[in-house]
């Protein structure tokens, strides 16, 4: 059995910030990198479900080999996903699309990679669904974490990334899974609420069982039950913030795991996800020591 299994396409992205800039493009990906933390962080068996093209399928299944994750790719699309980020000086960031790759389907999810204790599901642009997620619902007792980035995106115009919400698909789909964590400006396309407690309820009222909105230097919400906790960040330098919230995803799965504890395991998640903006790509430096010490330093309100 599994430990975690990501669902959504990995994507290879060039990315500028301030501060840093890639030579060449880079892996990533919300699922890719929720399982990277998720490995370095313990969990001894952990699987990656996606499309790829056949530009960087050979690399790509090098790249797994050498990180320790199983994949099980569809390597038949015509091009790999892909996004140029830019970041300003204020973190905020534009996205133009360099690829996308095909739909993950329930053929795609093989029966032994439907034999795992946590699910996270992290699409990057459309290729995950709610016929999908509703597949996986009734074919698996795993508990499912939804990062739904990828399902508020849209190819809008000269190929840049456009975020619209069905919130009646939405609705759906947030009943399925047990975990669902946008970030702040994702919270607002999905509930139309500018404050992120509001909109933190808002995603109660849809049906999500705890929601989570990430505010990036502000550290996150959390809905525990009927109280809203505050989680504080780590605070840092962020040399790339590309990936903060993927890794939050995966370091949370395997404190809770371990824990059963949601506002614990958002603080897990708090510290790993400092150390991710520290680094850039997929070679990220983090331990289950170095987290623990700073999870030390963070109290939750």
């Amino acid at each position: 059995m599994f430990d975690m299994v990501g669902i959504g396409n990995p994507v290879y992205d060039t990315i500028i910030t301030p501060l840093h800039r890639t030579d060449g493009r880079v892996l990533s990906g919300c699922s890719t990198n929720a399982c990277l933390a998720a490995t370095r962080l313990g969990l001894k068996r952990v699987g990656l479900i996606g499309s790829i093209g056949s530009d960087y399928s050979e690399k790509f299944q090098s790249d797994m080999k050498k990180y320790g994750i199983e994949a099980s790719v569809d390597s038949t699309a015509k091009q790999t996903g892909g996004f140029h980020l830019i970041y300003d000086a204020k973190g905020d960031r534009t996205l133009d699309v360099l690829g996308i790759a095909g739909k993950i389907t329930p053929r795609n999810l093989p029966q032994q990679f439907l034999q795992s204790r946590f699910f996270v599901i992290g699409p990057i642009m459309g290729e995950v669904n709610l016929e999908l997620i509703s597949f996986l619902r009734s074919s698996t007792s795993g508990r499912i974490f939804l990062d739904p980035q990828g399902l508020i995106r849209l190819l809008g115009p000269d190929k840049r990334v456009i975020h619209e919400c069905d919130q009646a698909e939405f609705s759906k789909i947030v009943k399925m899974v047990d975990f669902v964590k946008p970030n702040e400006p994702e919270s607002v396309t999905i509930t139309h609420e500018e404050d992120p407690m509001l909109a933190l309820k808002r995603l109660r009222e849809m049906g999500a069982k705890v929601p989570i909105v990430t505010l990036a230097d502000r550290g996150s919400l959390i809905l525990d039950g009927d109280s809203v906790r505050r989680i504080p960040a780590f605070a840092t330098t962020a040399i790339d913030p590309t990936g903060a919230g993927d890794v939050y995803g995966g370091s949370f799965v395997r404190e809770f795991m371990r824990s059963g504890k949601l506002v614990d395991s958002a603080l897990y998640a708090s510290a790993a996800a400092s150390m991710m903006v520290e680094q850039v790509g997929p070679d990220f430096q983090m331990s289950e020591a170095s987290v623990l010490d700073r999870r030390k330093t963070l109290q939750a309100d």
